[in-house]
This record gives C-alpha cells, sequence and structure tokens, in this order.
C-alpha cells in the first residue's frame, strides 16, 4: 500500500443509487436531505464526500447535473471536505448519462467502476411488504436481469472525457478482475498513481465479505500496484464496520454512508449518515489510529484542490 501513514482517509457515501426510499425514513432525498446529511457527515469526521442525486419527488437515482447543481454550491460553501461525484449513477443508466456531472463540474474526485457485472438488488424485494413508489419493486426487480455495464470502451470514455479537467478517480472494484482491469489502464498511461482503489465487498455479483476475500483483494493490489496506490474498503449491509474495521487493522482507509448500509447496527437503522461516521471514527480511534482531514486526503491522493473545481 502507497504511503504508509496513521491517518485513515474516511469516505461518506451519502445516498447512492442502491437502496429506496421506502427502506429507510432517513435515506436523503432532496437536495436539503443530501446536503444536510453531507455536512453533517463532514463535521463527524469524513474527509471525502461521495455524492449522488435523486429525483426530490419520488426518490429515483438521476444524473441530472440540474440535480447536482441544487446542492454542490452548498456542500462547497459549507465544509472543506473532497467531493466526489459518481459516474456509476445506478445500473439502469447508459455511461454517456452517468458521466455527466462529472464532465460538467470536474471535481476533485470522481467514482469509476472498473468492470461490468451482474448487480443484483432484487433480494431486498422479500424484505418489504409494501412501497411508497411504483418505481422501486420495478427497479429491484430488474436488477435480476441486468449487467452493470462498464466495458474497456465506457471506462475509456471516461477517463478520456475527463482527461482535461484535473479530475482523479476512486476506482471502485468489485471483485479481482477488476484490479488487472485498472492494471490495464495504468499499463497504458491512462490513469496515473497515486490510484485510489476502493475494493467493494457485499454485492451479489461481486466478491463476497469473507476475511480471505479482504486478504485476497488487497494482496492482488499490492502485486499488481505496490506503492503507488491507496487502499480503501467499503462493505454492503450489515458487513460495512466488520469489513472496514478488518481493512483499518491492515492499513487501509474506510467508506461508510447510507449508500453502502442503512444500518448503526443489528436490527438499528442509522438515523443519519453521520451516525456512521461517527460509530467508524470510534472504532478508528480505538485502534489508535488517526482521522485524516481533507486536506490530509488531498495531499495523500494529489488532488488539484477544492478551488479548482467547476461549482
Amino acid at each position: 500500500m502507497a504511503k504508509a501513514s496513521r491517518k485513515v482517509i474516511v469516505t461518506c457515501a451519502i445516498t447512492g443509487g442502491i437502496h429506496t426510499p421506502s427502506m429507510s425514513p432517513y435515506l436523503p432525498v432532496t437536495a436539503d436531505e443530501i446536503a444536510q446529511q453531507a455536512i453533517e457527515a463532514a463535521e463527524a469526521g469524513a474527509a471525502i464526500l461521495h455524492l449522488h442525486a435523486r429525483n426530490p419527488e419520488d426518490g429515483r437515482p438521476t444524473q441530472d447535473p440540474a440535480a447536482f447543481a441544487q446542492f454542490l454550491p452548498r456542500l462547497k460553501q459549507s465544509t472543506d471536505a473532497v467531493l466526489n461525484l459518481t459516474t456509476g449513477g445506478s445500473p439502469t443508466m447508459q455511461v454517456e448519462e452517468r458521466l455527466q456531472p462529472a464532465l460538467k463540474f470536474g471535481p476533485e474526485v470522481a467514482s469509476l467502476n472498473m468492470g461490468s457485472m451482474n448487480f443484483g438488488l432484487y433480494p431486498m424485494l422479500g424484505r418489504y411488504e409494501k412501497f411508497q413508489h411504483d418505481w422501486e419493486p420495478e427497479y429491484l426487480e430488474k436488477s435480476r436481469d441486468v449487467v452493470f455495464r462498464n466495458t474497456f470502451k465506457d471506462i475509456e470514455y471516461i477517463l478520456q472525457s475527463c482527461s482535461g479537467n484535473g479530475t482523479r478517480f476512486e476506482f471502485e472494484c468489485y471483485d479481482t478482475s477488476h484490479l488487472y482491469t485498472l492494471a490495464h489502464f495504468r499499463d497504458r498511461g491512462l490513469v496515473k498513481g497515486p490510484l485510489f482503489v476502493q475494493t467493494v465487498f457485499g454485492i451479489l455479483g461481486g466478491i463476497g465479505t469473507h476475511p480471505e476475500d479482504v486478504a485476497h483483494m488487497k494482496r492482488t493490489a499490492d502485486r499488481l500496484f505496490g506503492d503507488d496506490y491507496v487502499w480503501s474498503v467499503l462493505g454492503a449491509g450489515r458487513y460495512q464496520m466488520p469489513i472496514t474495521t478488518m481493512a483499518a487493522s491492515m492499513g487501509g482507509n474506510v467508506r461508510v454512508g447510507l449508500e453502502d448500509s442503512l444500518w448503526d447496527g443489528p436490527g438499528q437503522l442509522a438515523q443519519s449518515n453521520a451516525a456512521q461516521v461517527r460509530r467508524i471514527r470510534q472504532v478508528l480511534e480505538g485502534l489508535g489510529l488517526e482521522i485524516a482531514t481533507p486536506d490530509d486526503a488531498r495531499n495523500i491522493l494529489s488532488l488539484k484542490g477544492g478551488d479548482q473545481v467547476n461549482f
């Protein structure tokens, strides 16, 4: 892993495109809710805020830049946190649509999925008796027969489209093959270190949540990237805290947030993103680790700075 340091970057993924409004009353949907929860997460210790947008009327994921424009300036004015915009959107979107916010706003960081995959959300259908909006069960059921497309052409398109604005990427790797795809683009010179590698555990269609899965992904990344990468980890659902704790003890950085898990303990919904940040911060500090500030994160990841964005 690159840049041995006891400072741990905490990323908070505020709303995402996985969970639907019926699953939790605390999932932020409107621009005001997203902004407020993001600010609170930063105040709790998140150095990076990973951002999606939603239709304020029904909570459906949207990549319309106008939706992001409702909260990005407020976040820039209210917090020094690094703002990281998704290019993943949701599995039902085409890459051109998913790219638009990062292309328009030129953030310091944008996420980038490193491979096509099955992305199964349909098991969540059986956990809820009714839904607020008609689109929700349809969205979940559709994941039974949808491939989340991230082809070599798609990845190259995003990299080349953003090459002139200084945006660096959070490379989201859901399986071992995604690390090799990232190495391919590094070898071609389309990405440069330090690589910010976010390994994702627990999505149906990606790698599992066993401790050996975590260790295997780290071993593979170490072999492929040596000291030219920064490792971060997220665990989906109830595996969020066990996996981030394990990764932190192995020298990794961590990601939490309601995009990845709605929970704050067994059977207890997290009432905010900040609640999860505070919980992982307690774990990290209990391990004797220091929480990275936004400026620490900018230095570790070689970012261009918050004054160089287009919002």
